[in-house]
């Protein structure tokens, strides 16, 4: 891997006007500036989700959830771009309405991790400049009310030039989410590098020992993110359905980051309601 450097210099593009577009049917940017890259965010977003179609347009508050994810994850503040990679034009046209950043991506990607290494080849393909050992933040686009400061921890854990892949662990405090096959549980060293994840119980629990559950927000260091998604899929991660198992079962470690700080996915149209109460208590 390329050591970690962090750039000191910067290009800005000479233009006059700022609503900038490119000519690419594939592209959009607008207000668009090339600064001191280190973290960028990128969203993958796509229609046909299985249990909940379309629902990156569904409102929230009035507002497309595909919106809120961006808008939080430009209150970040060490993150210096975020960009939503879609395969739909319907997305496409509310990140433009919006004045978002975004990209169009392959029908055919079997994940999330795989649409954002495509999406990283059209982001510089345009001009964005991107170092090797850059940081690269996954952010799902279900996650309307991500907290800006897991993007930027994330972004501060990343800048260890020892690390390649990064991502959140939380203590479990309800009994019944750890038999939950839905909540991802994981297990780490002293160190706090990943050793398992698993949709089971894991440790057994002879002693209550603390499990944790898995908090899917991943930053990768840019060629890392490259090689892994060349990687075929692992035994493991057929197993579980779980791809960040291809990491570890290829030798590669994943370095976990402990917070008190949970969120809230959408996963089906029910999880809407949860979502607008929780930001109605919220406000309270």
């Amino acid at each position: 891997m390329v050591p970690f450097v962090r750039p000191f210099f910067h290009e800005i593009f000479d233009i006059t006007n700022e609503n900038l577009r490119f000519s690419s049917k594939k592209f959009w940017l607008l207000c668009y500036h090339k600064l001191p890259m280190s973290a960028i965010v990128v969203i993958p977003a796509r229609y046909n989700s299985l249990r909940f179609p379309g629902k990156s347009l569904a409102l929230i508050n009035n507002k497309t959830m595909i919106r809120h994810v961006y808008e939080r994850a430009k209150c970040a503040r060490e993150i210096k771009e975020v960009f939503i990679a879609t395969d739909d034009e319907r997305i496409k046209r509310e990140v433009i309405n919006f004045n978002g950043k975004f990209c169009m991506t392959s029908k055919e990607h079997k994940s999330g991790t795989d649409r954002i290494a495509e999406a990283i080849d059209e982001i510089q393909r345009h001009g964005f400049s991107l170092l090797e050992d850059d940081t690269v933040i996954n952010l799902q686009g279900d996650e309307p009310l991500v907290n800006p400061s897991l993007l930027e921890q994330l972004a501060i854990e990343m800048s260890s030039k020892s690390i390649n892949m990064a991502t959140f662990a939380r203590e479990i405090e309800k009994k019944e989410d750890i038999e939950n096959p839905n909540i991802v549980k994981v297990v780490f060293d002293k160190e706090r590098y990943a050793l398992y994840f698993s949709r089971s119980p894991i440790p057994y629990q002879r002693n209550n020992y603390k499990v944790y559950k898995h908090i899917g927000l991943y930053g990768y260091r840019k060629d890392f993110l490259k090689y892994f998604t060349k990687l075929s899929p692992s035994p493991l991660e057929l197993s579980e359905g779980l791809e960040q198992l291809r990491v570890l079962e290829n030798g590669f470690k994943i370095k976990i980051i402990v917070t008190e700080i949970d969120t809230i996915g959408v996963d089906t149209p029910e999880d809407i309601e949860r979502v607008e109460n929780w930001i109605k208590n919220l406000s309270l």
